[in-house]
């Protein structure tokens, strides 16, 4: 039953039959309320009427594009996150989506796998990060460097961290330091399973449970329970770099590259790499693989007009 402070979910899609699947498996999610729209236009007239936490998003609609939508939203309501839903999903479109300023994206043809997990994590974040103090504002320079153990809370509490700290970095808005925070974490995740773990693979409806019972089972099984996430951070008002190591193999990340568009694998890997490329001004590799450097600049000169002027503390 909708309270007076239920999560509003704005699902935002032309097809009626998208639509509702879309609003049905967010709607499985206590004190979600979803609300709909078939276009554009409708969507700007709802979100000025009902203020949604969050607004998800078809990229291809009559009028107004699932890109104009998203880059009103950015203009008008910067605190709104953005998840868009790609008909297709391939790696240019979900790059353009990205830039445009969605903060994150999901192909339609892994909804059921993928849109509750992604949506729940960008509320989280964004309720997390609205509740802190505007005093990292006037932070000038912080290097930091982090032993993990391989534990997913440690990892979320790490990234919700350096989203604070970023925000003495000049981004233009709330949401582009939220989109890296989206970066940061992915990075992290990608050390903890793919690397520590060395789980991997393409991950279906069908197989994603005993994805997460191999993960899991690993996670208290020698070698892997031992190995240690290595992270360490230089963030001024110019920039931040991130460098983030696991104790795994490592991966070939050219191999990657070469075998085609990452978003049509659909590899868990590969839409983390998407993000982090899209996201970030530089990713690269070390040799073995197992090294992740990720740098964001700034983007405005100062806070006179973006994030340092809103009211989240």
């Amino acid at each position: 039953m909708s309270t007076a402070v239920s999560t509003k979910v704005l699902v935002v899609d032309d097809s009626e039959m998208d639509r509702r699947l879309a609003g049905g498996l967010l709607g499985k999610i206590e004190g979600w309320d979803i609300l709909y729209a078939k276009d554009g236009g409708e969507a700007l007239s709802s979100i000025a009427a009902d203020l949604p936490d969050i607004v998800v998003t078809d990229l291809v609609m009559p009028g107004m594009t699932g890109l104009e939508l998203i880059a009103s939203i950015k203009d008008d309501h910067p605190l709104i996150p953005v998840v868009l839903m790609t008909g297709k999903g391939s790696e240019q479109i979900a790059a353009q989506v990205l830039k445009q300023g969605a903060s994150s994206y999901v192909p339609k043809s892994r909804l059921a796998e993928d849109l509750r997990e992604t949506v729940h994590h960008l509320l989280t974040a964004a309720r997390e990060d609205r509740v802190h103090s505007r005093l990292m504002h006037y932070l000038a320079q912080s290097d930091s460097v982090f032993v993990l153990r391989n534990d997913l809370a440690q990892i979320r509490l790490l990234a919700g961290y350096f989203q604070q700290l970023l925000r003495c970095l000049p981004l233009g808005d709330q949401s582009e330091r939220l989109r890296v925070g989206v970066a940061i974490e992915e990075a992290l995740n990608n050390a903890y399973f793919h690397g520590n773990l060395e789980v991997g693979g393409t991950v279906t409806e069908v197989d994603r449970r005993k994805y997460a019972e191999l993960a899991q089972a690993r996670s208290f099984t020698q070698p892997y329970c031992d190995r240690k996430i290595y992270v360490r951070a230089e963030i001024s008002r110019e920039k931040a770099t991130f460098v983030i190591r696991d104790e795994g193999p490592g991966f070939d990340f050219a191999q990657l590259l070469d075998a085609g568009d990452i978003v049509e694998q659909e590899q868990f890997r590969g839409r983390g790499i998407v993000l982090m490329r899209t996201i970030m001004d530089e990713v690269t590799y070390n040799e073995c693989g197992n090294e992740v450097t990720l740098i964001k600049h700034k983007v405005a000169e100062d806070f006179d007009n973006d994030e340092g002027g809103d009211d989240d503390d």
